[in-house]
């Protein structure tokens, strides 16, 4: 594993965490409904997937233990390059049905350096 990808996990993780504190005990509808939480959970994931690419060009090996990386960045683009496409539907469904998959993925990554 390059030097810089330990970090760039580690934001990943951190990422993460602040995603599912965010919408821990949240209804879709209060998801909806909240343009605060909608930002912050968003701007998570635009980090993620900035650490993502950024991995993806340090260390491509590592990137391809992450199964949804190029997903990942391709949520981050959409979320900074062309925001006013954001189906705030597709947010919540990826934020409950993948988000903590990830996470366990990160873990793994941090645990074995050399996988």
């Amino acid at each position: 594993m390059q030097p810089d990808v330990p970090k760039l996990l580690h934001d990943m993780g951190a990422a993460i965490h602040a995603i599912l504190e965010f919408v821990e005990g949240k209804t879709v509808e209060q998801y909806f409904g909240d343009k605060l939480l909608r930002s912050a959970v968003e701007r998570q994931l635009e980090i993620l997937g900035e650490a993502m690419s950024l991995i993806t060009r340090l260390d491509p090996a590592t990137a391809e233990g992450i199964r949804e990386s190029r997903q990942i960045v391709g949520l981050r683009n959409i979320l900074i390059h062309q925001y006013f496409r954001v189906d705030s539907n597709i947010v919540w469904d990826i934020v409950q049905r993948s988000v903590a998959e990830l996470r366990t993925e990160i873990e793994a990554l941090l645990r074995d350096p050399a996988e």
